[in-house]
Formats: C-alpha cells, sequence, structure tokens
C-alpha cells in the first residue's frame, strides 16, 4: 500500500503484505495473550512490514520495559523517568516514516501518549524570515504535536547555514520545549547517519535527551523485489518473469555501485514501477481492446530501466 503524506506532497511508502498465520506465529505470544485487540493488531501491521529488523526488535523492547514499569508500579518497586525521544538513521526510503507511525500508534495503547498521532515537519516548517519567527513556529508545531510524535525528517538541515541561520534558533527552541515538556509527546529526529550526529552537535543539551537510536539499513535486493511485488499487487498490477529478473538484474547494479550514494531503497523501486505503468499505458493504447490480463501485467519492456 501507498501512503500518501499531505505534508509538502511527500509520498510515504509502506509496505504491507498480507499477514500469514506464519507471521502471526512470530509475534511474542505476550502481545497476542494479553494485550488489547488495538494493540494486537499494531504489532500484527509491524510484523506485516518487510524488513526493518532493528526497528521492530526496538519496539518489542519499548514494548516490554513500559509493561515491566507497570509491573513495578504496581509492586511499589523504583521507576525511573522514561524518555522515548529517538533518532532515526538511514538513507531515504528506508521505512523511518512508517515506523514513527507505528510508534505512535504503540504509545497511545500503552497511555504513554494520550493522542499518537504523526506531526510531520521540516526544516521550512520550522524556519521563519525574521528573529523570533523560527521560535514562534517550532514552539507552534510543538504545540501541534502535543499527545503525539513530532516527526522531523532530514533534521540536519536544520544545521546548515551557520551560526547566524535561523535553523540554529530552531534547534535551541526545541531543545527547551523538550525540557519544558518532554513528557507529554515524542520528538523523532530522522535523516542520513552523519548529518544527524552533527546535528546533534549544534547545542549540547541535545544529545542526552535522545536516547533511542534505530538504524535503518538499505533493504536487500530480495527484500526489494518482494517490496516491488507488493506494490504492484496493491495497485492490482502484476510483474511478470522477465520484467522481474530485468528488475532484479537493476537493482543488483544499483546497490553494488561503490560509487551509488544515499540509495533510495523503496523509492527507487517505487518509481520505477510507476514509470512502467506509464509506459506499459502507452503501449496499451495500440491494443483496441485489451483484456484484464493485458491491462494487469507489466512487461519487461515496460521497464525501461
Amino acid at each position: 500500500m501507498l501512503e500518501s503524506s499531505s505534508s509538502n506532497n511527500r509520498i510515504q511508502v509502506v509496505f504491507n503484505r498480507p499477514v500469514s498465520v506464519k507471521q502471526l506465529n512470530t509475534l511474542p505470544e505476550i502481545v497476542r495473550t494479553t494485550s488489547s485487540s488495538n494493540l494486537t493488531t499494531v504489532f500484527e501491521e509491524l510484523e506485516s512490514l518487510i524488513g526493518l529488523h532493528e526497528a521492530k526488535k526496538t519496539i518489542y523492547e519499548i514494548y516490554a520495559l513500559i509493561k515491566m514499569n507497570k509491573a513495578r508500579e504496581r509492586h511499589g518497586l523504583k521507576i525511573e523517568k522514561q524518555v522515548f525521544h529517538m533518532v532515526f538513521k538511514g538513507n531515504p526510503g528506508t521505512g523511518k516514516t512508517t515506523i514513527a507511525r507505528l510508534f505512535g500508534k504503540i504509545f497511545k495503547e500503552m497511555g504513554v501518549l494520550t493522542k499518537g498521532h504523526l506531526t510531520e515537519v521540516e526544516r521550512a516548517d520550522l524556519v521563519g524570515e525574521f528573529i523570533g519567527h523560527t521560535a514562534q513556529k517550532t514552539r507552534d508545531l510543538v504545540k501541534k504535536a502535543m499527545g503525539g510524535i513530532l516527526f522531523i525528517d532530514e533534521a540536519y538541515s536544520l544545521a546548515r547555514g551557520g551560526e547566524k541561520d535561523f535553523g540554529k534558533e530552531a534547534v535551541d527552541c526545541l531543545t527547551k520545549c523538550l525540557e519544558d515538556f518532554g513528557n507529554d509527546f515524542v520528538c523523532i529526529i530522522a535523516g542520513y547517519n552523519d548529518e544527524i550526529d552533527t546535528f546533534l552537535e549544534l547545542n549540547p543539551g541535545l544529545p542526552s535527551r535522545f536516547p533511542v537510536h534505530i538504524n535503518f539499513a538499505d533493504y536487500e535486493v530480495d527484500e526489494l523485489m518482494e517490496i516491488a511485488n507488493v506494490m504492484a499487487k496493491n495497485k492490482e498490477y502484476r510483474i511478470s518473469a522477465e520484467a522481474s529478473e530485468k528488475l532484479r538484474r537493476r537493482l543488483l547494479t544499483v546497490t553494488s555501485d561503490p560509487f551509488q550514494v544515499n540509495f533510495s531503497n523503496a523509492r527507487y523501486v517505487r518509481n520505477n514501477i510507476e514509470k512502467a505503468i506509464r509506459v506499459q499505458a502507452v503501449r496499451l493504447l495500440k491494443i483496441p481492446d485489451p483484456t484484464r490480463d493485458d491491462l494487469m501485467n507489466l512487461k519487461s519492456e515496460d521497464f525501461s530501466i
């Protein structure tokens, strides 16, 4: 399923596939037997995602921690203050926004957040045009995110422009909001590995406020092919064997290219499928009355890669 985001007309890709009995059996027994139906549904959605192994592992760890803290509270044991602000590191198209949205749902169901909604922003949403404007914009977005997730994509862009750039003002204001309202929302910053590290150096108070770090690895070629087939199926297309082989060869080439940087992973696959659909449409114009199979089948010649 492709899920479009209204924010800045960007597209967030959700790699859902039908949940099989085998996949359901991989859910921890404690989730399936002791959680609400809503929470179980969220974890089923998590399990249906392709790849994302480190993210899934971290989600289960946080789930377990919240459950055990509630048990400790019932027994009168000490509970340390938990901070769940996070850093998501990885290339584009690796599922960062998808996981952020799932965290919101889980935190809502477990009582950590009251709403669990996702507020997705980038530099242009935070940085104003004159002194004082940036701080107000940042505070307004934090207010909008209260009870949910504030997801700052490409957060490292706030570090561009030097000391006099208003991006630093946004970072300073965000740091203050994390101090003042850190229990009322969860902030997730996302971006490339090295750039995110640079961002965290902008303010000495930032690193300690983001204790959870998750690395989003690039997808393996087999995973990308599975994503391609899911995308096509959700659009009611199918990729022929010859087309699949052509796409696989192309993926092997680009993923093994030592000069290929910041590979866009599932977005790359999505773009190729959408282009193939357009090429197929032109090809089918030559057929007076295309059949159902004609309309569904993406052939090798449709993938001009």
